[in-house]
């Protein structure tokens, strides 16, 4: 466990919300980080969707054909 040193005003923030939580400050920290954490990868996936070539889209629609071709339990 370590001190981490943030103006008295965030604390009682922090404090207040993870009460309403029904969590610890940490609790709700480690929340809201993997939160983040998540929307950080979300928005790169996004910016490589987005610069995606044909040759992507090309072998996408062949999954799409593979998993529809009904030998699921084959």
């Amino acid at each position: 466990m370590t001190t981490i040193k943030v103006a008295p005003s965030l604390r009682d923030e922090i404090n207040e919300v993870a009460q309403q939580e029904n969590l610890t400050a940490g609790g709700l920290i480690e929340r809201l980080l993997t939160g983040y954490q998540r929307r950080r990868r979300m928005e790169a996936f996004g910016r490589a969707f987005q610069t995606a070539d044909q040759t992507y889209y090309d072998e996408m629609a062949l999954w799409d054909v593979t998993l529809s071709d009904g030998l699921e339990n084959a």
